[in-house]
């Protein structure tokens, strides 16, 4: 019988980790303030992150934490203390890439089972019995892995060796994440979770006895994005990825959204019971994809490499969130919290924890005095609207802007 994988959903900052837990997450991942590959994310202090495992665990959710940069000697001298927060908070699990790191792990926190990052780039089977002889309960594999090669670690491995792969969001031109190129351009190291992603830059070429004359280089009227790459999104795949005996599916993006973490980890949620249980997925869930910021979507190196995208590195912005939801009665009558401008009479939709999407016209509404508001301009003000249906607290409403760069 097939094992459901664990949904393992980014959680960059406690509003985003409490989206991902409404929204379906099995489990989360997320850093400190120090050792993790992602600096521009919110991350966690020492004073949230006990608070952070508790309000998951409180809804049967596990907490993995990032300790996967590479230190160099001052900074691994900090290291065990870190360590000994994580373990002393509860926190289940710890993604480690460096060896020194990993073998400290297992002596100051020897509660959280210890998971290989991505970062190290496991991409054969003899590679990932080798970390769990020394000791890993899961290896998380590089991203440019075939599913036949998948196949061919899990069918190689100790069964208790758990494996973990990407299956959404934001893909490297280099090998793992591992790159040099922002460091160079900018000062901003990729291996410790600052990268300015240059491979995004559009270019242009100097010839050096013209210096200041920039001349274009087209691969359409566009520009040229020799380096670019797109998303990846496995949603239509899952019961390949199923098959191939993965035991968790992760959604990248700490650094991306609120609205993103709790989108893409209910769409994923859906469409994974739905497989997992031998029912048709539901359309309306695959297309919650489409409702996020992201770039064109490819399928990685699942089925073979995703080949040169030449086209425009911008994402896809098409959904604004206007407002949240605190409290909502059995009638639909709700307070919500402003995020962006919008009027009465507008078009937009209602999504929520296990809430498929409900398209209505908004209706005039009340600030909380009960004077008449047609249109809220306070940023977090709380106002009253009748919803269209009942909608849990954290649910979203939202509207169709072109926020696309040109």
């Amino acid at each position: 019988m097939r094992k459901k994988p664990e949904l393992l959903s980014p959680a960059g900052d406690m509003e985003r980790l409490r989206m991902a837990v409404l929204y379906g997450a099995d489990a989360v991942y997320l850093a400190g303030t120090g050792f993790g590959m992602r600096a521009f994310a919110g991350n966690f202090s020492d004073e949230e992150l006990p608070r952070a495992v508790r309000f998951a665990h409180e809804h049967g959710v596990r907490v993995h934490v990032a300790v996967n940069t590479m230190p160099r000697g001052d900074e691994a001298a900090c290291l065990p203390a870190h360590l000994e927060r994580l373990d002393a908070a509860g926190v289940d699990a710890l993604i480690l890439a460096d060896l020194g790191a990993f073998q400290a792990a297992g002596r100051y926190a020897p509660r959280c089972e210890r998971h290989v990052s991505t970062q190290v780039s496991v991409a054969n089977a003899a590679c990932a019995a080798a970390w769990h002889d020394l000791g890993a309960k899961r290896v998380v594999l590089a991203r440019e892995l075939s599913l036949d090669e998948i196949r061919t670690i899990r069918a190689k491995t100790p069964p208790d060796l758990e494996i973990e792969t990407f299956a959404h969001g934001a893909m490297c031109v280099s090998y793992s994440g591992r790159c040099v190129l922002s460091n160079y351009m900018t000062g901003r190291d990729a291996s410790r979770g600052a990268c300015a992603q240059p491979c995004r830059y559009q270019y242009a070429l100097m010839e050096e006895k013209r210096p200041g004359e920039y001349f274009p280089v087209f691969e359409d009227e566009a520009g040229t994005y020799i380096l670019n790459s797109r998303d990846m999104c496995m949603i239509d795949h899952l019961d390949d990825l199923m098959d191939a005996g993965v035991d968790c599916i992760k959604l990248e993006g700490r650094a991306k959204s609120a609205y993103y973490a709790a989108i893409v980890t209910g769409a994923y949620r859906h469409v994974l019971d739905d497989v997992a249980a031998g029912r048709p997925a539901d359309p309306v869930w695959r297309d919650e994809v489409e409702h996020v910021s992201h770039r064109h979507y490819s399928t990685g190196f699942y089925y073979g490499p995703p080949g040169q995208y030449t086209e425009s590195a911008r994402y896809l912005r098409d959904w604004q969130v206007i407002a949240l939801v605190t409290s909502c009665d059995a009638q639909g009558r709700a307070v919500l919290s402003l995020r962006n401008k919008f009027a009465a009479g507008d078009r937009a939709e209602l999504v929520g924890p296990d809430t498929k999407p409900i398209a209505f016209t908004v209706p005039e509404m009340e600030d909380l005095e009960g004077n008449v508001l047609t249109e809220p301009r306070t940023p977090q003000m709380e106002f009253r609207m009748q919803l269209p249906a009942l909608a849990p607290a954290w649910s979203i409403l939202r509207r169709a802007v072109e926020l696309s760069g040109r």
